[in-house]
């Protein structure tokens, strides 16, 4: 349990729990958190409550994922390396998976940014019903959402300084922020890409997810590199050049 709450810092004794059921240990939550208090282990605190997430008409917040690819999320983030300067990072999740689709790293990001990812993304997994995100110059830009319609995806765009409408993706860049970003430091650009990617990877196939039955959004989704096909790459990089 120590070496577990060592290595995921962040994590509750609920999700520690649930680490130790993988492992083999026949152990309730009861005995954990008993356990838990005793080492004077931290349990982090409560996420602040949010308001009702809804608008006056119903448009956008009020459709909630059905399924899988049926709602994408994006957004973005950003920090910065040790010498001060800024590292913005596009962050897109499946609605309903919890699954984290990308976090694309960068010192400048923008619509061109958002129409490569998107294209990579539909190349490679389909094309989502919906896509939803706030309505800033990168995603209502002319050429992302004529793309966007061309090829019939839906969006959806939540009211200027309303973040809790896009609730999933808010959830996800706070636990980005919380268990990252906020207890690493980042001397060049390529940690942060190497360490966010990372973190991705584990956040989709290792941590319990209290919205899921603590199971991961997509313990099935990462592959090894090495089992990417030199064809597949190709054939993503030829597609994205031609969407974009």
């Amino acid at each position: 349990m120590t070496r577990l709450a060592t290595q995921y810092g962040r994590y509750g004794y609920r999700r520690i729990t649930e680490l130790l059921h993988r492992e083999g240990w026949k152990v309730n939550h009861k005995r954990v958190e008993r356990l838990w208090r005793r080492e004077g282990l931290k349990v982090p605190q409560k996420q602040p409550k949010r308001r009702r997430l809804w608008l006056a008409d119903g448009s956008c917040i009020r459709l909630r994922p059905a399924y899988k690819d049926h709602v994408w999320s994006y957004d973005f983030v950003q920090t910065r390396t040790h010498d001060g300067q800024v590292v913005r990072m596009l962050t897109l999740i499946d609605e309903h998976s919890r699954e984290c689709l990308a976090i694309d790293v960068a010192r400048r990001l923008n619509s061109e940014s958002v129409l490569e990812r998107l294209s990579d993304l539909f190349v490679r997994r389909g094309v989502p019903d919906y896509i939803r995100s706030d309505n800033g110059p990168e995603f209502t830009a002319t050429a992302v959402r004529t793309w966007l319609e061309r090829i019939g995806v839906r969006t959806l765009f939540i009211e200027p300084g309303s973040p809790w409408e896009n609730g999933y993706i808010e959830s996800f860049n706070g636990k980005l922020r919380d268990e990252l970003l906020n207890g690493e430091i980042f001397d060049t650009l390529l940690e942060a890409k190497v360490l966010i990617e990372r973190w991705r990877r584990e956040y989709n196939t290792v941590r319990p997810h209290s919205s899921l039955g603590y199971r991961a959004p997509a313990p099935e989704a990462m592959l090894p590199l090495s089992a990417c096909s030199a064809t597949l790459h190709k054939q993503i990089k030829l597609n994205t050049k031609k969407l974009t």
